[in-house]
């Protein structure tokens, strides 16, 4: 009877065994989670994130469609906000902008002309005309006396003198229409000349402004400083503002950020302002130091997947975000484990 349990006994513990060798150690044993200075497990909050700018990623876009003649950047690139990322082919925006400058041209010049009065060379042809006017007419009115005497002494015929009286009438209005326009030059621009010339220099200055604005969203410019993590387009595709088309995406990456997923049962723990780290299959044991900068208000679905066999893959969890003290080594999109210290 001894014999019989000694051999039943011998044969559980090496069932046993055999299963803890196929499980690849203890199935009971807890998940090492590296510690830190002065704290233990209990007083920590694990969980899996990713790697992000201090931006996040943006998407650059075109504000209008067309084909690019030049895409200027390339991934890895490092852009400070403003600068030129692509061009988009501009030849009829260039045309609109400089006919726009010229019309802007004739009529400030139009503007100058009425405030400041004609030039010396516009009185000089005025006077001029109003001294050969009055030539002509002091002429037909010396040939109209004349006229007017020699029907008197019956030489000439009342029509030739009726002739000579019409000459005289127009050389008159002619004086007249010349002394009126030199009047003109020679006087002070009226008000609603000059406020309709003012009107149109606005105008004019609206449309080149216009044609400006066009023409400057034609090129794409970096919003931020940062660097380009993808580009999207090649010179000669074309863009659009009726799908999503973006050119480049760029991020500000002089600070990292980890998003983490917390666990549902653990969101009592975190708070703003926690110390916390991070650590990645690919730096070994280093750890990167960070503080808890914002935690979420909304419960969701996991957005990283450990892929381990005990993970519970239906549990909610609430999106963390551990801003780190350096950390310019961890590539963005990297996955690590992220510890938050409770105080």
């Amino acid at each position: 009877m001894k014999r019989s349990l000694l051999v039943a006994g011998i044969a559980l513990l090496l069932i046993a065994a055999v299963n803890v060798f196929l499980s690849g150690g203890d199935p009971q044993a807890p998940a090492v989670i590296p510690e830190a200075a002065g704290a233990d497990a209990s007083n920590m909050t694990a969980g899996p994130g990713l790697v992000e700018p201090l931006s996040e990623e943006i998407r650059v876009s075109a504000q209008i469609g067309g084909r690019l003649t030049a895409v200027l950047v390339d991934e890895g690139d490092r852009v400070t906000a403003g600068q030129v990322l692509a061009v988009i082919e501009n030849t009829d925006f260039v045309a609109r902008v400089a006919a726009a400058r010229a019309e802007l041209g004739q009529k400030r010049a139009e503007l100058r002309r009425i405030i400041n009065g004609a030039r010396p060379q516009e009185r000089l042809e005025a006077a001029a005309a109003v001294a050969e006017a009055d030539a002509v007419m002091q002429n037909a009115k010396g040939e109209q006396q004349r006229r007017h005497q020699l029907i008197r002494e019956g030489v000439v015929s009342r029509a030739e003198a009726d002739d000579a009286d019409r000459a005289a009438r127009v050389a008159q209005a002619r004086l007249d229409a010349a002394r009126h326009r030199a009047a003109l030059i020679e006087s002070d621009a009226r008000e609603e000349d000059r406020a309709r010339a003012e009107s149109d220099v606005s105008l004019a200055r609206a449309r080149l402004e216009e044609a400006q604005a066009l023409h400057e969203k034609t090129v794409i410019r970096a919003p931020i400083d940062g660097i380009v993590l993808r580009r999207h387009r090649k010179t000669g595709e074309s863009v659009s503002t009726l799908f999503d088309s973006p050119v480049a995406t760029v991020a500000d990456d002089h600070v990292r950020r980890v998003r983490v997923d917390v666990d549902e049962t653990d969101v009592a723990r975190v708070a703003v302002g926690q110390p916390a780290y991070v650590v990645a299959d690919a730096f070994g044991d280093r750890r990167f130091p960070g503080r808890v900068i914002r935690v979420g208000q909304l419960l969701g679905r996991k957005n990283l997947r450990t892929d381990e066999p005990t993970e519970h893959v239906d549990t909610k969890i609430l999106e963390t975000l551990i801003e780190l003290e350096g950390g310019r080594e961890l590539p963005l999109g990297l996955r690590v484990q992220a510890f938050i210290i409770h105080r």
